[in-house]
């Protein structure tokens, strides 16, 4: 556990590679960084309230990592956040998520559930190649798990490497 209040966001790679299975991260967190556990041993690990981005590939590669609770206050979740987390089985995408990178849950061949907390929302998904755009409303969160896990081979297109934005947000 880090024990300086004054730490604000977790760095580049920071942990990149380590062979830490759990963290402890202090409320003081308002970021984590490109790559800050990709590559590590993490099974589970809870975000805490004031973090308000996932940089991208943040979680990449950490195929032990289980479980993981994103808090209510993050507002984007960087490309390949979680790619190939091949053992985490759900996720609870916050309504506070205005944007999610390409392929943030690709390669996470154990994810079967994601439960939006904000539904009756209009998401714009594209393709990170830009050989396409579907604007998706989201009335039934169920659909719109399928949509991101690719959980289905009814899933058109694969929806997984692409980006995600709410309502026509950028950030």
């Amino acid at each position: 556990m880090f024990s300086d209040s004054s730490i604000t966001s977790i760095g580049e790679d920071a942990f990149s590679g380590c062979s830490l299975t759990s963290i402890t991260i202090p409320d003081s967190v308002k970021s984590i960084g490109d790559n800050a556990f990709s590559n590590c041993s993490l099974t589970s690990i809870t975000i805490p309230e004031g973090v308000e981005s996932i940089g991208s590939h943040a979680f990449y590669i950490c195929s032990s990592l289980t479980r993981i609770t994103i808090p209510d206050s993050v507002k984007s979740i960087g490309s390949l956040a979680f790619y190939f987390c091949s053992s985490l089985t759900s996720i609870t995408i916050p309504s506070s998520v205005i944007s999610i990178g390409d392929s943030a849950f690709d390669g996470c061949t154990s994810l079967t559930a994601a439960n939006f907390k904000d539904i009756n929302n209009t998401w714009t998904v594209k393709h990170r190649y830009g050989s396409g755009t579907q604007t998706i409303s989201i009335s039934d969160p169920s659909t719109m798990a399928t949509y991101l896990t690719k959980s289905s081979d009814s899933t058109p297109s694969g929806y997984t490497d692409y980006t995600w934005t709410k309502n026509g947000v950028q950030v």
